[in-house]
């Protein structure tokens, strides 16, 4: 089974940067999105033989998620069911048999961290909802998680420590995810690979490679021996993200 997951910073921007041809040449069972920035039907895109799952924020032109997927799931459920949190469209889940799918784009820390408590607040009910998941059924958890959880995520550490996305408490919720039993699925496989997939638009960043690891699929511990291969897709442009992979056998 491959899943792919990519902040496409804009869905139909991306659209019109070769999106559907990476699309199609990945021919992945499950497609998940962040950051759309759409609501639906603002979009010509609907590939055969999957089915679509969209999520937007209700502030237009904002965040947002979506998923295809090849499989109709069982269930569909829309948000973390906190109302507080419901409101930017930041997190599908998909149910089935064997498995939860969960798609997510965390919010962002901001400039001098001036979010940093709502990420705190939302972190926490999110290792909540995501835990209470787990006890039913394992979890693949994945998307723009806005953290480089280790000084290797990140090409520049030191000047970057206390920045969103590089915080210690952000870096340490994350810790406390994985201690509740989920495994960072390309770290696992690759404890000493540098790899990146944000870059900032800046300086030309991706040119240099100046960049973080903050897309991921996350697994449930149980769930992490299935693991045949954890992707990063630095080569697809269409985004300040690329896309990332997983191969699982379920």
């Amino acid at each position: 089974m491959k899943l792919i997951s990519w902040n496409v910073n804009g869905f139909r921007a991306c659209l019109e940067k070769g999106f559907g041809d990476f699309f199609a040449a990945c021919d992945a069972d499950f497609f998940c999105l962040q950051e759309t920035k759409m609501q639906p039907g603002q979009a010509d895109f609907h590939p055969e033989g999957y089915h679509e799952y969209w999520y937007s924020a209700e502030k237009k032109g904002y965040s947002g998620t979506a998923v295809f997927t090849k499989k109709e799931p069982l269930s569909v459920q829309y948000g973390l069911g906190i109302p507080e949190h419901d409101t930017e469209g930041r997190a599908i889940t998909l149910e089935y048999e064997g498995f939860y799918l969960l798609n997510v784009y965390t919010p962002n820390a901001q400039r001098e961290l001036a979010r940093l408590d709502y990420r705190m607040t939302w972190e926490d009910a999110l290792r909540g909802y995501i835990c209470a998941l787990n006890e039913k059924k394992p979890v693949i958890y994945c998307g723009d998680l806005n953290v480089a959880h280790e000084e290797i995520d990140l090409k520049n550490p030191k000047t970057n420590h206390k920045n969103a996305g590089f915080s210690d408490e952000e870096r340490g919720k994350f810790t406390a995810l994985l201690q509740s039993g989920f495994t960072d699925s390309f770290r696992k496989l690759y404890p000493d690979r540098i790899a990146y997939t944000w870059w900032s638009y800046m300086m030309k960043a991706r040119e240099k490679n100046v960049g973080w690891r903050i897309d991921y699929f996350v697994v449930s511990d149980r769930l992490f021996p299935l693991v045949k291969d954890s992707m990063i897709y630095a080569d697809i442009m269409g985004s300040d993200h690329c896309p990332v992979g997983l191969e699982i056998d379920l």
